[in-house]
């Protein structure tokens, strides 16, 4: 896991998705076996204070919440299609809990 600045949260995102933008987490799986998850997970922490900021959620829930998210992708969980995205959602919003986060995708006040 690594957590990065905003213009190397660009670079990674314009080399590997080409996505001209800082993004909040990217992850690059290696390989799944056995259970055992090998692969990267890039955090943007401008890009996660802004966004727990505007959402009203605390710095640390929603660290919580992308690193989830990350682990998830290098899992093979993707949010392309609907049923995929809620079907990620509902499990991010189990382990979160398991791990005492509320459900980070709870409306909040605003």
């Amino acid at each position: 896991m690594r957590i990065v600045g905003a213009a190397e949260a660009r670079i990674l995102n314009r080399r590997y998705r080409g996505r001209d933008s800082a993004t909040n987490v990217l992850s690059f799986p290696y390989s799944f076996a056995r259970g055992m998850v090998h692969g990267d997970i890039v955090l943007c922490a401008p890009v996660i204070a802004r966004e727990a900021l505007a959402q009203g959620k605390t710095l640390e829930a929603h660290f919580a919440h992308l690193t989830v998210h990350g682990l998830l992708h290098l899992r093979g969980h993707d949010h392309a299609r609907r049923r995929d995205a809620a079907r990620m959602e509902a499990l991010e919003k189990k382990l979160l809990a398991k791990l005492g986060y509320p459900d980070p995708y709870a409306s909040t006040p605003g």
